[in-house]
């Protein structure tokens, strides 16, 4: 489940979500450590959703390479 207070990630860089994504694995790691359920749910719920922007971007990013598009006429599959 993502987090409803998480802002739109749509502006954020591949880079500026690795790193928010870096952020809240350690701060789940110490909340996770001082037995906090509440918080550690709230910080996974937010984790997932800059998981999964990041994931899209990265996806978007591939599929957008110059790679992909070098075989679209060389490879025939129909």
């Amino acid at each position: 489940m993502e987090h409803p207070l998480i802002p739109n990630l749509d502006n954020l860089t591949l880079e500026e979500l690795g790193t928010k994504v870096s952020e809240l694995h350690k701060k789940l790691g110490i909340a996770t450590r001082s037995g906090n359920g509440y918080l550690c749910n709230q910080i996974r719920m937010a984790l997932e959703s800059y998981q999964n922007k990041h994931m899209a971007k990265l996806q978007e990013s591939y599929n957008s390479t110059e790679l992909d598009k070098k075989f679209d006429d060389i490879i025939d599959i129909s």
